[in-house]
């Protein structure tokens, strides 16, 4: 690690720069997913749940074997530059397709490419830091601007529904493919070590689990993972069918609460310190899926707009919390195995449950159109009461579990 390159403003912003365009490309296809799919191709609600999980199989097949390939092949930079380009082309093929069962397997083949890339630009952009605790928020946040960028350019095109937002993220996916040939050089830190059949299987990142705290916390995050899908998967539907107007657009204000409170990161670890924060950001999941039940388009509009704005403790609570903890817990010759192992769990299984669980809740709570090619609609207040419960599970397991025993540097921990 490179104490000068962690003091230079001009890395952190080629990093910035890095952060928004990665998740701008997420941000364009992401949230209006499901509306495309229900929409334009006639997805069912399994349909969907289950396009929804491909890329959380994808995080489960691909990080160990990218993250591998990062710490001992290739320079960081250049695998980075090779899946985002390889991923442009499949996710546009992904477009011209005209049914599910035509879209899926390019789509599954296009999440095969992108979601190795969320960990490793974090292994990347760790690789460059002295204090992770404070430098990461600061550079992440840009990464939430993307996600909002991508959000406002779409509700401004009116476009929730057509395939132009993925394309947008396929342009997108181009620059970043050049970009990334810019960002700061990051060696393979195994180069030259003999290939094992424990590297293949990534056996150096799950000897972190032998850690009581490190093991707890994989747990609550993958058990989090399931009813925090139904968020991702559904709420764009959801506003769409019950009249809210610029749904994608009204959604990145949950990005926007996002930066302010990422920016505010340092001040809550030296305050509340990690178990804390994380049971705050699983608490808040609760309370958010709580507010979609009860609210509507009408005089409930404020439980909406407030459920979406509590996005910013929902996700930098836990997330990157996690993903400091995460980097601070592995040494630094498995740190892009390590994030690559934590995706696998949240991203990957976890989210995979999730989708298809959401799916089939909101296949079950589907109220049938009352004419011939009427809309179909859904008994919603239902459908978000399961993942307010699971949440509120998961806090209070995570609450009785996990314990620090110790302040990994950077870190302080409080009760």
């Amino acid at each position: 690690m490179s104490t000068a390159a962690a003091g230079s403003s001009s890395i952190r912003l080629r990093l910035s720069a890095m952060m928004f365009v990665q998740y701008f490309i997420y941000g364009s296809w992401l949230v209006t997913l499901g509306t495309f799919l229900g929409t334009a191709l006639k997805a069912s609600g399994t349909e969907i749940g289950f396009m929804y999980s491909l890329p959380a199989m994808a995080a489960i097949v691909s990080p160990f074997l990218v993250g591998m390939i990062a710490d001992r092949f290739f320079a960081t930079q250049k695998v980075l530059a090779c899946l985002h380009l390889a991923g442009a082309g499949l996710l546009y093929l992904a477009t011209t397709q005209g049914s599910v069962a035509s879209f899926w397997p390019l789509f599954l083949l296009y999440t095969l490419c992108y979601m190795p890339t969320l960990a490793l630009t974090n292994a990347l952009a760790f690789d460059h830091m002295s204090e992770p605790s404070k430098e990461f928020p600061r550079i992440r946040v840009l990464g939430t601007i993307g996600f909002i960028a991508a959000g406002l350019a779409i509700g401004q095109l009116g476009a929730d529904a057509t395939a132009l937002p993925l394309q947008l993220g396929a342009a997108a996916s181009v620059i970043m493919a050049a970009y990334c040939l810019t960002l700061p050089h990051t060696p393979p830190h195994n180069a030259g070590r003999k290939l094992s059949v424990r590297d293949l299987l990534g056996l150096d990142a799950l000897a972190l689990m032998k850690d009581r705290s490190f093991a707890v916390f994989v747990l609550g995050s993958f058990l989090l993972c399931i009813p925090l899908q139904f968020y991702y998967t559904f709420t764009n539907p959801f506003l769409n069918e019950i009249g809210v107007q610029g749904a994608a657009a009204k959604m990145t204000l949950g990005q926007m609460s996002e930066i302010g409170f990422m920016l505010l990161m340092p001040f809550f670890f030296v305050r509340l310190g990690i178990k804390k924060l994380l049971l705050i950001g699983m608490a808040t999941w609760t309370l958010r899926y709580l507010l979609f039940a009860y609210g509507n388009a009408g005089s409930g509009m404020w439980m909406l707009y407030l459920g979406i704005l509590v996005h910013g403790v929902c996700y930098d609570f836990f997330f990157v919390t996690g993903q400091i903890y995460v980097d601070q817990q592995a040494d630094i010759r498995i740190r892009a195995a390590a994030q690559g192992f934590i995706a696998l769990v949240t991203l990957g299984a976890g989210q995979l449950i999730g989708s298809w669980l959401s799916g089939v809740v909101v296949d079950a709570n589907t109220i049938a159109a009352t004419t011939a090619g009427g809309a179909v609609t859904h008994d919603w207040s239902r459908i978000w009461f399961v993942p307010a419960m699971g949440a509120l599970g998961v806090m209070l397991i995570f609450a009785a579990l996990f314990r620090v025993k110790a302040a990994p540097a950077g870190m302080p921990v409080t009760a």
